[in-house]
């Protein structure tokens, strides 16, 4: 079974293994659609290494490179980037598109975090 993080460390996620770190995590988990090309996927980048840190085990922060994972990026139908989904037990709980300030970002997020 694939483990997915230490405590506050950013994972990547791939089409193969999106459902084993994503879907089957028991946690909830944001995951960052981004591209390479994508100029505020680099700005908000940042903010969530820290936000990971900030949640520790909480909560795991992930990161999808959209353009080497097509199939999980069609299948949840991101057109715009970055797109951040939450996702709690398998089930798609949340979502922000755009760049966003960290505090933004930090409110967003902690809504999904169980007590």
């Amino acid at each position: 079974m694939l483990k997915a993080q230490e405590t506050g460390a950013v994972v990547t996620v791939t089409d193969d293994t999106f459902a084993a770190l994503v879907l089957a995590a028991d946690r909830p988990v944001v995951v960052d659609f981004w591209a390479e090309w994508c100029p505020p996927c680099r700005a908000i980048s940042k903010s969530l290494g820290e936000l990971a840190d900030e949640f520790g085990d909480r909560m795991t922060v992930a990161t999808i490179n959209t353009d080497e994972n097509p199939t999980t990026t069609r299948a949840y139908r991101i057109m715009s980037l970055p797109t951040l989904l939450v996702f709690r037990r398998g089930e798609l709980v949340g979502s922000t598109v755009g760049a966003r300030p960290k505090s933004h970002l930090r409110q967003a997020l902690s809504t999904h975090i169980e007590p």
